[in-house]
């Protein structure tokens, strides 16, 4: 595999995974391992990724669990165009098929009601915030592109009644995020926080389900750093401990 400049391709410590990453882009960080390990598919279920950057989290869950097909949609050409690259460095082409279009237009490719699962670690900063100059870290970060009640309300539409729905957010907007998920018929069923290792509650990650009756497991908080703000080895939830 031929590396463009600012490229490297690094080892997911999972059955020979690995990923290229460019640094002048977007680059993936531990929500992504989490929230694979979080995942649960079945053999014969059909998933959707929406924003899939580099593609890791569907590229992880190729070894992590089964399932008969991916479709991994990102909006932006430089990161769709990597994650395909990613997807065939792994020889899984026949698993995951990367479209590069705006999520909004799903109409394009989808029909209402098609997914076993959605699953996602979108932008989860408000558009407000401070922005980085780097227009592709901005779309990835901030939330302009895609709202969080767009995202529950295109999530809601593409999954079949008793589908999930898996998603990592930022623990700040946790209040909003259950709001348009309940208004959206996407009921909450289990989740879990995050926390630094110095007491500082990061992410908030949720499963929930079209249609599910109300009522919702939560799980330990997970501690992701060490006190020193090294990531811990073994930081995240697995499939088998749902």
């Amino acid at each position: 595999m031929i590396l463009n400049k600012g490229e490297q391709i690094e080892d997911l410590q999972c059955e020979g995974l690995k990923v290229i990453q460019d640094k002048n882009l977007y680059t993936f960080t531990c929500d992504s391992a989490i929230l694979a390990n979080f995942i649960s598919l079945k053999k014969n279920e059909i998933a959707l990724e929406i924003g899939c950057g580099c593609g890791v989290i569907s590229i992880l869950l190729t070894k992590k669990v089964k399932f008969k097909k991916i479709y991994a949609i990102e909006l932006q050409p430089k990161m769709a165009e990597l994650a395909r690259r990613n997807v065939k460095l792994n020889g899984v082409e026949d698993k995951i098929e990367i479209i590069n279009d705006d999520i909004l237009l799903y109409d394009r490719y989808f029909k209402k009601g098609e997914f076993d699962v959605v699953f996602s670690n979108p932008p989860y900063m408000l558009s407000s915030g401070d922005k980085n100059a780097s227009e592709v870290r901005n779309i990835a970060r901030h939330d302009f592109a895609l709202p969080l009640e767009k995202f529950c309300q295109i999530s809601s539409a593409l999954l079949k009644e008793g589908g999930r729905l898996y998603v990592v957010y930022t623990a700040t907007r946790s209040a909003e995020l259950i709001y348009n998920l309940k208004k959206e018929r996407l009921e909450p069923k289990k989740m879990f926080f995050t926390q630094n290792g110095k007491g500082k509650i990061k992410l908030i990650v949720i499963e929930a389900v079209k249609g599910g009756h109300q009522g919702i497991k939560v799980l330990p908080e997970l501690v992701t750093n060490e006190k020193t703000g090294e990531y811990k080895a073994d930081n995240y939830y697995k499939n088998s401990q749902n």
